[in-house]
């Protein structure tokens, strides 16, 4: 422990007084990781539960400023709900639905092309493919519909409406399906320029009866952790990220990070890290259950950024944070996802996109620049294997020289 000592005076004559600020491990921690050192399990338990917050957001801030500088990014995109069958019953979904519940629906090749050329109006760049997980498992409807199309899985349907997309409208496909194989995943990484899957927790507690996983077969962590190695495997720009407020304890929550970097460590090849948080709606078995605090949001992005280092791309949805978003970019997040002028956030349909002329102005208030990005990462466009030809086709005519957006 190291003491600095020193003198003062309040007037001329009167007596010395020492004054003393003790400088102990937790400050030499703060310091190391300010400085973009790595941190393990027990220093980022430390940092969350035991560092002052202005501390804690000031080391991550520039941690973050080390590698992202005064950028903040985003992408602007079209949300297409290719269905919202799901063999999974989380206890936070609204999205997910049974047939003959208002709002099953699979769409049809037509749908999928008229919602994106909307968007394409619009001036999206990025089509956004969000669907449940698997229904042909559990559901006939949704069997049938997928052999009326020529298909028997959900995620070879998903690959040809990408296809469509990517070739129909030049707006680049990211899909979102959940449990991917590696058949798929090839399959994909030929249309798509980044393809995602949200880890959500390490913790297979929470799949316990009366947890929010335990009707939910896809949410095995060593299952999802399986998909993004095999992305990984396949030089697959990838998205994933936690999800907080749901139950799980902070070394859970950084035991998930930790298995993020891990395989990023290995692979080189996830491209963002997204720090969600759980809110609550009056449709769902979580009703009644807390939502993370807006302190809870802030010290786990900035433990995230500490985590994950100056190069990650830290991202935090805008619109679930309501009016409290831009305090979001105190935390170390470099990114505020997509948003989209023409569809609603389908997952979380009461919480508003913000506008992007708000999400500039505020951006810009707070001394960064905002720009907009593609469904690719700048820092990914330019590395060899991963973009297949078309996709990179399609990438040359909507980027800049810096790799952002034209």
């Amino acid at each position: 422990m190291l003491v600095v000592v020193w003198r003062t005076r309040k007037q001329e004559g009167e007596r010395s007084v020492d004054r003393r600020i003790t400088f102990g491990p937790l400050d030499e921690l703060l310091d190391r990781v300010r400085s973009g050192c790595s941190v393990n399990r027990d220093e980022a338990v430390t940092l969350f539960q035991e560092a002052p917050r202005a501390a804690l957001l000031e080391a991550a801030s520039d941690v973050r400023e080390q590698g992202k500088g005064k950028t903040i990014s985003f992408s602007r995109k079209v949300f297409i709900p290719l269905t919202t069958l799901c063999r999974d019953y989380c206890g936070y979904c609204t999205f997910r639905k049974d047939p003959g519940q208002p709002g099953a629906h699979f769409m049809t090749p037509e749908e999928v092309l008229a919602l994106a050329e909307q968007g394409r109006r619009a001036g999206c760049k990025e089509a956004l493919f969000s669907l449940g997980d698997q229904p042909e498992r559990i559901f006939p409807e949704a069997k049938g519909f997928l052999g009326q199309q020529g298909y028997s899985r959900t995620l070879d349907y998903l690959a040809a409406m990408c296809e469509l997309v990517l070739e129909d409208t030049g707006l680049l496909p990211h899909a979102n399906p959940g449990l991917m194989d590696g058949a798929a995943l090839d399959r994909l990484k030929d249309s798509n320029a980044s393809v995602g899957l949200m880890l959500e927790t390490v913790s297979l507690r929470l799949m316990r009866e009366g947890l929010p996983h335990a009707n939910a077969p896809d949410k095995v962590p060593s299952l999802r952790l399986r998909t993004i190695e095999e992305a990984g495997k396949r030089s697959i720009a990838f998205t994933t990220g936690i999800l907080i407020g749901i139950g799980e304890t902070v070394e859970e929550r950084i035991d998930s990070l930790l298995a993020i970097r891990e395989l990023h460590e290995k692979y080189g090849h996830i491209q963002e890290v997204i720090v969600q948080n759980f809110r609550v709606k009056s449709d769902i078995p979580m009703a009644g259950h807390p939502e993370p605090t807006l302190e809870d949001m802030l010290r786990t992005i900035a433990v995230a950024r500490l985590i994950l280092g100056p190069k990650m791309n830290v991202q935090a949805p805008p619109n679930l944070s309501y009016r409290d978003f831009p305090r979001l970019l105190e935390a170390g997040i470099n990114d505020w996802g997509g948003i989209s002028p023409v569809t609603k956030d389908f997952i979380n349909p009461e919480a508003a996109w913000p506008q992007i002329a708000l999400l500039q102005s505020e951006t810009e208030a707070r001394g960064f620049s905002l720009r907009e990005r593609l469904a690719l990462y700048p820092e990914f466009i330019s590395r060899q294997g991963f973009l297949s030809a078309r996709v990179s086709e399609k990438v040359s005519k909507l980027a800049g020289a810096s790799g952002f957006a034209l």
